[in-house]
């Protein structure tokens, strides 16, 4: 298993821009040449979606006119709470994402670039802050840093794009995408900073040396955050050919024996330890098991914890985390955290369980966004995984270790949209 240092320096240690040139060289210039480039390396997008970089800056390219110019956005809000992965990236390298916001400024001419942080990370605003006043000078499109409140769907691109147009940070309805409809009506490149930082460095190395990791069908690196029972938790680089088990390794290897893993974060599902341990986090590869990498994230929980009472706790997060725009979130995931919690209360009768089960199937894909997708998707896999243990609390109520301390973290997070 290879840990590789793309994005992120051999050691912990934030880079100044003076290092950060030492070791780069100097921007290039970026185009449409660069955007070829892009294509040719297969870099996708690394927020979650997996959208092929490419065709975003090609279609915002071609809608940027005068008057009515581009805007640029890079997405650091990272408001999903297993994700800590694009934090790190901008405390160790703000200078790689800073150079890829400039390259796609120049790439698709837009003339407004902004950087959006989640407010409840003032530390990591100071370094962006004095990361930028060291470029002072040196960036062709000046870089503002926007705030989103911490809340879990502020980062979504739809929401972004109302935060930044002066609205509420709630997701709207697609179409219109950013694309064609996005910063005050302007055309919009909203990338995940991870992908940016993989921009500059495709811009100055090539395509070729891109996709000497990874596999042909999914080249390049990836950012893993690795939490739960493991060894030393944290944020990893390894490439698509990595396997689920031999990440965990990288990461000091599983506390006790591990029973179940979520891959994803909490749109993402659980599995079966043993069924994903020998699976590559290559796309195809986990689609197979229906598993996607989502946020980058895999989260390893150890037999003696309970699955019941951790997914009980998120998908109570998840349904106050609503923005309330449509019913299937404002009332189908509440009464789906509700019969949960009551279930790993033993506070419900097995019929519970079917009714569950079809609210899985009658919520998904009937939202204004994809949040009570997201959050089905993980209820669904709790369900499943977690069968055995869902029909012993029904029976008996909680076991014993539904009163150990969270394994996920489930922050209450501030009120309001602005």
């Amino acid at each position: 298993m290879t840990l590789h240092s793309r994005l992120l320096p051999p050691m912990p240690v934030a880079e100044d821009y003076r290092a950060h040139v030492a070791g780069f060289g100097p921007l290039p210039g970026g185009g449409p040449a660069l955007i070829a480039e892009l294509d040719r390396a297969g870099l996708t997008g690394h927020g979650g979606a997996g959208f092929p970089a490419a065709v975003k800056w090609r279609a915002v390219a071609a809608r940027s006119k005068p008057g009515s110019r581009a805007v640029v956005v890079g997405d650091g809000a990272e408001t999903e709470p297993a994700s800590f992965k694009d934090r790190t990236l901008l405390a160790l390298r703000p200078h790689l994402v800073l150079d890829g916001l400039q390259l796609a400024a120049r790439t698709v001419d837009a003339d407004r670039a902004v950087l959006y942080l989640s407010r409840a990370n003032d530390s990591l605003g100071r370094t962006v802050a004095a990361a930028l006043a060291e470029r002072r000078g040196a960036d062709t499109v000046p870089v503002e840093v926007a705030t989103a409140p911490p809340r879990y769907v502020a980062g979504e691109e739809t929401a972004l794009v109302s935060r930044l147009s002066g609205r509420p940070a709630r997701p709207r309805t697609v179409p219109p995408r950013p694309y064609d409809d996005g910063v005050d009506g302007r055309p919009t490149l909203v990338n995940n900073v991870e992908t940016l930082a993989h921009s500059a460095l495709i811009a100055r190395r090539g395509a070729a040396w891109f996709r000497a990791a990874g596999t042909p069908e999914a080249p390049g690196t990836v950012l893993v955050s690795v939490s739960g029972a493991v060894g030393v938790a944290g944020v990893y680089e390894v490439g698509y050919d990595a396997t689920v088990g031999g990440i965990v390794e990288l990461a000091g290897g599983a506390l006790g024996t591990p029973s179940a893993v979520l891959i994803g974060g909490y749109f993402g599902r659980w599995c079966a330890a043993g069924r994903a341990w020998p699976v590559t986090i290559e796309p195809r590869s986990l689609r197979r098991i229906g598993l996607s990498l989502g946020a980058g994230v895999i989260a390893v929980l150890p037999a003696g914890r309970c699955g019941v009472a951790e997914s009980d706790r998120v998908l109570a997060f998840l349904a106050r985390e609503s923005a309330g725009q449509c019913g299937p979130c404002h009332v189908g995931l509440p009464a789906l955290a509700a019969t949960f919690h009551a279930v790993a209360q033993g506070d419900e009768r097995p019929a519970a369980l079917d009714r569950l089960a079809r609210w899985v199937l009658e919520i998904r894909g009937r939202g204004a966004c994809r949040h009570p997708d997201g959050a089905t998707l993980f209820a669904a896999s709790a369900l499943e995984v977690f069968a055995d243990e869902l029909r012993r609390h029904l029976r008996l109520g909680p076991c014993a270790a539904s009163s150990a301390a969270p394994l996920m973290p489930t922050p209450v997070l501030a009120p309001g949209w602005r």
